[in-house]
């Protein structure tokens, strides 16, 4: 390690907090990813537990250093005018328009992960009652609202495009169908909204999960109870949820920053 070697530390008695911070402070500026010094600073935690352990390390320097958990990013989103650009952005004379459409209207409807809008079905789909019925992660099952424009979206898509895709590949539950009649894959859905963020002109990069923290973050700013966001993106621990809430400060430090008349 190029800090042990800089601060003389010859002994794991010698090593200090201020060391191991040094660390990583040294693998930010060799530009290496937030989640790649996570993963340093959790061998590193694990090795000097061990040390204490073994009674090489009088102190346990591991339980003083903040956990890989509170290392959270904060999600990519876009604002209200920038979905509404995003959703808009597919033609009515391009040849998928009908099922891009219902796709990109659904995942900000409902906040879906990328894996569970490919693993949805028509049977899985209500337009009479207005909820979508998905599978989410250790196969828990949650039911989610979904309102007008994506339900009107959807029912287009049903009655126009999907059968004609489907007659090419033979009978298929699933619900988006790429143009030889099979399921799109997560992939294929990522390229679909990759596709329309550019030609939207959004920041790159936009892919499924943005209108997922879209769907969130729009929900809580429009005053939305946090266990409510919990629930219909499916989170088990709310935890998860609240990093959405730091979004809305971020904003609203920004609001303050730049409106209030001293800031």
């Amino acid at each position: 390690m190029e800090t042990l070697v800089a601060r003389d530390v010859r002994t794991a008695a010698a090593v200090t907090r201020l060391t191991v911070r040094e660390h990583l402070v040294q693998l930010s500026e060799r530009k290496l990813g937030l989640s790649s010094i996570v993963r340093h600073l959790a061998a590193v935690k694990m090795f000097l537990r061990y040390l204490h352990a073994t009674g090489r390390m009088p102190e346990d320097l591991a339980a003083l250093l903040e956990t890989p958990k509170k290392w959270r990013t904060l999600p990519r989103t876009l604002r209200p005018g920038q979905v509404e650009a995003l959703l808009a952005a597919p033609q009515p004379d391009e040849p998928f328009y009908a099922r891009d459409r219902a796709l990109l209207e659904l995942l900000y409807a409902s906040g879906l992960r990328v894996s569970e809008l490919a693993g949805l079905r028509v049977a899985d789909v209500n337009l009479a009652v207005g909820y979508v019925r998905c599978l989410g992660k250790g196969r828990k099952e949650r039911v989610v609202p979904i309102g007008r424009p994506a339900i009107e979206a959807v029912r287009e898509y049903l009655a126009t495009l999907r059968g004609t895709l489907a007659a090419e590949h033979g009978p298929t539950e699933a619900l988006f169908l790429s143009r030889t009649g099979r399921p799109l894959d997560r992939t294929n859905l990522w390229r679909v909204v990759s596709k329309y963020a550019v030609q939207a002109g959004l920041p790159q990069p936009v892919g499924p999960h943005t209108l997922r923290h879209c769907f969130a973050t729009h929900l809580l700013e429009g005053g939305a109870d946090l266990r409510i966001v919990q629930e219909l993106l499916g989170h088990a621990d709310v935890s998860t949820t609240q990093v959405y809430l730091h979004v809305d400060t971020a904003r609203l430090k920004s609001l303050h920053q730049r409106c209030h008349p001293r800031p």
